[in-house]
């Protein structure tokens, strides 16, 4: 249903390199970068944009497919050693749905940035 998103970061360098490091688990990359935003995604397509400016918000959620749950893991590790902090361990959320295998993390401006499995594996 999306094309892509666009998130306000206050610092925009601290920001690209949490994104950088954190989303490279999930074979989501850098693909674009100027002097204030920076474009991530995967086989050539932007799906997010990170760009200097003031947050709109701090609550927003985004949630990033994982191909396994160990990407989601390492998805969680990555985030935390880049600036993130802990908003929910990797783990099944059963509550959510059988299979629901997920990780949570606040981004440096206060976003829920979340990597989620679907599979069983």
């Amino acid at each position: 249903m999306y094309d892509h998103v666009g998130l306000r970061v206050k610092d925009f360098a601290r920001s690209r390199a949490f994104y950088e490091k954190a989303l490279a688990p999930l074979g989501i990359e850098m693909l674009d970068r100027s002097e204030e935003s920076a474009g991530f995604g995967s086989k050539g397509r932007i799906q997010l944009w990170v760009q200097t400016g003031t947050p709109v918000s701090t609550g927003t959620h985004l949630a990033f497919s994982s191909p396994d749950r160990a990407a989601v893991q390492a998805f969680h590790a990555a985030a935390l050693k880049s600036g993130g902090r802990d908003n929910g361990a990797p783990g099944l959320r059963a509550d959510y749905a059988p299979t629901y295998y997920a990780a949570f993390v606040h981004d440096p401006d206060g976003n829920n940035i979340e990597a989620v499995c679907h599979t069983e594996k």
